[in-house]
């Protein structure tokens, strides 16, 4: 089959390559997906570059999800009951840009039909990401406001969307002057674009309070660093990305005497303390809300396997249109 691989860490444009390599068998609890797309994250990009929170052995394929048709499975009931179905593949292990992934049966989830391949196979990341931190770590009540950065991203959209949904209101944070109003044509309840605004001086002014309780921060640096001194007392800084790979500033100060928290997310490191019975309802609401449209992705490409080069720099390239996608495998 066609793999793309990678030999050392560097530079995505530079150390991905197409790759005849053996065609993977399923073992006892697996199965193997014939892959039809798969999206190109930011986290995926992270790992190529050498800079994720795990170093995969080397050489390897890249892809934390997508999603496929299995079409094997080794000994297990629950990896045949899923033989011939189309499902979301998450792989933090084999890498799913490539023909076929293997990964244990529990990690596929069937996806709703109605749903795209260029949809389905964005199922995990962002949106389980934006439902744990909101619904289950945060517990953002109807009414409050969350502070957000990197609010133009995939991820951010979701937010937006969902908290239009869901009834909490949003302030939203951009670089760049052009996205404040798509935003504000998207829901958002407030934008500020840190090239014109303080972040710390619009926040308070926006909630008519002395700054929002929660918020999310996937920047880091002077960015993240305003977030958190932006916060209502007692609020909630959850710290899920580093893209700017600068530490966020805290001043002790801020913890001691207002009460303010700083806490990480990383969703596989939340997934693996979760029972049975909430990931069940974490994908039950995934595909409810992928179907209604509150946790969909714009695409702003899409790309054969080939030209995993070419679309990784587009998938690099800020403030692109949407996210890029892989397209592997022609669709049953």
């Amino acid at each position: 089959m066609k793999a793309v691989v990678i030999d050392r860490a560097g530079d995505p444009a530079e150390v991905l390559h197409i790759r005849d390599v053996p065609t993977p068998m399923p073992g006892p609890g697996e199965v193997r997906v014939r892959m039809l797309a798969s999206p190109i994250n930011p986290s995926d990009l992270l790992m190529v570059r050498g800079l994720y929170g795990f170093v995969p052995k080397l050489p390897a394929t890249p892809g934390f999800e997508g999603v496929g048709i299995v079409d094997a499975a080794g000994a297990g009931l629950l990896g045949r009951f899923r033989v011939g179905s189309r499902v979301a593949v998450l792989n933090g292990v084999s890498g799913n840009w490539a023909e076929y992934a293997v990964v244990p049966a529990k990690q596929v989830v069937p996806v709703a039909s109605q749903l795209s391949d260029e949809q389905a196979a964005s199922f995990f990341v962002n949106p389980a990401t934006v439902l744990a931190m909101i619904r289950w770590v945060l517990r953002v009540p109807r009414g409050a406001w969350l502070l957000q950065d990197a609010a133009g991203s995939a991820l951010g959209r979701m937010v937006i969307r969902l908290g239009r949904r869901d009834g909490f209101r949003t302030v939203n944070v951009v670089r760049r002057r052009e996205q404040v109003e798509e935003l504000n044509r998207l829901g958002a309840d407030a934008v500020i674009c840190s090239a014109d605004e303080s972040i710390e001086e619009r926040v308070p002014a926006i909630t008519g309070s002395n700054g929002a309780p929660y918020g999310l921060d996937c920047v880091g640096g002077d960015t993240g660093s305003a977030l958190l001194r932006a916060l209502a007392p007692s609020g909630r800084l959850l710290v899920y990305g580093t893209m700017s790979l600068q530490p966020v500033a805290v001043d002790p100060r801020s913890l001691i005497a207002e009460g303010k928290r700083v806490e990480g997310f990383w969703l596989s490191t939340w997934a693996k303390k979760q029972n049975v019975m909430t990931m069940l309802r974490l994908f039950r609401q995934i595909n409810k809300l992928l179907c209604d449209g509150t946790l969909t992705s714009d695409v702003g490409g899409v790309f054969p396997l080939e030209r995993i080069q070419e679309a990784a720099r587009q998938a690099d390239t800020p403030g692109k249109a949407g996210k890029v996608v892989l397209r592997i495998g022609p669709a049953d």
